[in-house]
């Protein structure tokens, strides 16, 4: 990990648009950046392609970052590029968003007698994703917003151009479509 005074240097080159800064900051962020774009994206295709509008972003922005007001500059510029990357995952969901159809799910379910926290402690990082990933555009964009990233259905409503009520009700639809999902998954952990 590099320090302070390396990551200052890093920042300058890129800000003069100097290739191989830009290429060591690629490489520094681009597994946490895929991290976030791979929550909100379909499939590992369009995570990518978000991952590399994120950085082009970041690159043409890269002057707006202030390197002096942060003594942690590393952990700023994460903050900073996350939310590049989350409003470049939320513009692409409203330029596909007249393509998304939304369903709602009628089937029944039991759910296990097993106790969930536990269950759910035993689930990897890469099977929740995968896991979100199964919720169609339009749920999965709310369930990130509201859950992961902490906004109001307000907020929500006003970023995707949806009704306050619209929010709501995809995230409810999205936890019991996630619940459905993490249940198969405890399923099928506890029979295997």
């Amino acid at each position: 990990m590099p320090d302070q005074g390396n990551i200052a240097v890093l920042l300058e080159g890129c800000k003069k648009n100097d290739r191989s800064s830009q290429q060591e900051l690629y490489h520094l962020l681009s597994s946490y950046a895929m991290g976030i774009c791979l929550c909100y994206a379909e499939n590992q295709q369009e995570a990518e392609e978000l991952l590399q509008e994120g950085f082009m972003k970041l690159y043409k922005n890269i002057q707006k970052f202030e390197t002096n007001r942060h003594a942690d500059q590393l952990s700023a510029l994460k903050g900073w590029f996350k939310r590049i990357l989350i409003n470049t995952c939320i513009d692409q969901f409203r330029k596909n968003r007249h393509n998304i159809m939304t369903y709602t799910i009628n089937e029944e379910f039991d759910m296990p007698a097993v106790n969930q926290a536990t269950a759910i402690d035993q689930l990897s990082y890469k099977e929740l994703v995968d896991a979100i990933r199964q919720l169609s555009p339009g749920y999965r964009q709310v369930f990130n917003l509201f859950v992961i990233e902490g906004l109001t259905h307000e907020d929500i409503a006003e970023k995707l151009g949806i009704s306050i009520g619209t929010s709501k009700s995809n995230l409810s639809k999205a936890r019991e479509k996630m619940k459905k999902i993490i249940v198969q998954l405890i399923r099928i952990k506890v029979y295997a």
